[in-house]
C-alpha cells in the first residue's frame, strides 16, 4: 500500500493554529497592538503543558509496572522523558521574557477586555500538578482552586486526583529496592565498632544504626533537631505515608508521601551514586528536583512579572494577584522530601563502608 502524501501544513493543521487568534480589541474596534504576543505565549504554554502531561503519562506507565530494571533500557526512557521535561519547562521560563516586551501600558490597552479569563482557568496547569504529585490538601487558594473552572475540566482533575501520582508511583519503586530488606547483602558488613553485621536486631538494621552515629557526630549544637528529623524520617513506626511529620526546624506538621523505607532508599542512592547500578536511580531522583526548580523558577518569574504590570490589584480572574502567587511559589513544591534529603548526607570519607555482598550488588566486583 502506498503511503499517502503528506504536506507540512496539513500535517501540524496549521490553518487552525493561525486563525485561533482573535483579538477581542479589534472585536470591540480599540486594537490593542501586544494582545496578539499576550495570546500567541499562552498558547503555547497550553501546548507546552499538553506535552507535558504525554511526557507524564508515558514515565508514569512505565513506574506502575511491578518490576522496573534500575540499569534498563526503561529506566534509561524514564530518565530522558524527565529530563526532557526539565528543558520544557526551562522554555516556559525563558517565555517570560518575551512576555517582559510588553509594558504595564500596553497590557492596559486590553486587559480590562479579558475579565473574567485568566491564568487560573487553565485546567491543563493544574493536571500537570497533579500527576506529578502535588495534593489538593497542599494547595494554596484552596478555596477557588477549581471555582472558575468548567465542570467538564472539573471532572478530568477529579479523577487524576483520585488516580496514583508520580510521586506515589515514585515511593513504590524506591519501596521495592532490595538494599535493606535481604539479611544476605549484609551478612559480612563491619560495623563502626567493628562488630560484625548479623547484629540485624538492631532498630532498621547495623548500617542505619552505624550511618545514624555519624551524622550525629557531624551535627553543630544549633542542629541537634535534625536528629529528632532524622529519626521521623527514616525510622519505621508511626510515621507511615500520609500521616504527619514534623518539619526539622519549623516544627509544623505536614503530610509525607514518601514513606520511611522509601527515604532510606532515596538516601542511600544518593550517597552511594558512584555505585554502576545507582547511577540511573540517583538521575531519576535529581530530574525530579530540577522539575520542582523550575516549576519554582516559572512561579516566581510569573509573579514578579504580575507584580511588575499591575502592582497591588487583583487578577482578572478575580484573584490576589501577585500574593496568591506568592502564596504558591511557597507552598507548591512536589518533591521536596527528596530536597530534603540533602540534610541528612555525610561526607564521603565518612561513608560506611559496604559490605562485599552489597558492593558485588552494586557492580563494582563480579
Amino acid at each position: 500500500m502506498q503511503q499517502k502524501q503528506v504536506h507540512y501544513s496539513d500535517y501540524l493543521q496549521l490553518e487552525k493554529i493561525l486563525d485561533a487568534q482573535t483579538l477581542e480589541s479589534d472585536l470591540l474596534k480599540q486594537h490593542a497592538h501586544d494582545e496578539m504576543l499576550f495570546i500567541v505565549i499562552h498558547q503555547a504554554y497550553e501546548l507546552w503543558f499538553k506535552q507535558l502531561l504525554y511526557e507524564i503519562d508515558s514515565v508514569a506507565a512505565i513506574m506502575q509496572k511491578p518490576a522496573v530494571n534500575d540499569n534498563s533500557p526503561e529506566l534509561q526512557t524514564v530518565v530522558h522523558r524527565l529530563n526532557r521535561m526539565v528543558t520544557i519547562l526551562k522554555v516556559l521560563v525563558h517565555q517570560i521574557d518575551i512576555m517582559e516586551t510588553m509594558t504595564p501600558m500596553d497590557f492596559l490597552d486590553f486587559r480590562d477586555m479579558l475579565r473574567p479569563a485568566s491564568g487560573f482557568q487553565s485546567w491543563q496547569f493544574k493536571l500537570v500538578e497533579a500527576k506529578l504529585g502535588l495534593k489538593y490538601q497542599q494547595r494554596h487558594g484552596q478555596e477557588y482552586y477549581i471555582s472558575q473552572l468548567r465542570q467538564e475540566q472539573i471532572d478530568i482533575i477529579r479523577k487524576v486526583e483520585s488516580e496514583k501520582s508520580f510521586i506515589e508511583l515514585l515511593n513504590a519503586w524506591l519501596e521495592r529496592m532490595p538494599f535493606f530488606e535481604e539479611a544476605e547483602n549484609w551478612k559480612n558488613y563491619k560495623s563502626v565498632a567493628g562488630t560484625p553485621a548479623a547484629a540485624a536486631a538492631m532498630k532498621n538494621g547495623p548500617f542505619w544504626t552505624d550511618y545514624r552515629h555519624i551524622y550525629s557526630a557531624g551535627l553543630a549544637e544549633a542542629e541537634q533537631n535534625n536528629l529528632q528529623y532524622f529519626d521521623q524520617v527514616f525510622s519505621d513506626g508511626p510515621f507511615s505515608t500520609g500521616e504527619l511529620v514534623l518539619a526539622s526546624r519549623e516544627g509544623q506538621g505536614e503530610a509525607r508521601q514518601l514513606s520511611p523505607r522509601a527515604c532510606r532508599a532515596a538516601l542511600f542512592i544518593m550517597l552511594y551514586r558512584g555505585y554502576p547500578i545507582l547511577q540511573l536511580p540517583f538521575q531519576l531522583l535529581n530530574s525530579l528536583l530540577e522539575i520542582d526548580e523550575q516549576l519554582s523558577t516559572w512561579r516566581y518569574r510569573h509573579m514578579s512579572m504580575v507584580h511588575r504590570m499591575i502592582g497591588t490589584r487583583i487578577g482578572t480572574g478575580g484573584s490576589t494577584g501577585r500574593d496568591y502567587l506568592k502564596g504558591a511559589l511557597d507552598k507548591h513544591y512536589i518533591f521536596v522530601e527528596i530536597a530534603r534529603l540533602t540534610s541528612f548526607l555525610i561526607e564521603r570519607r565518612k561513608l560506611p563502608v559496604l559490605s562485599p555482598e552489597m558492593e558485588k550488588r552494586l557492580g563494582f566486583v563480579g
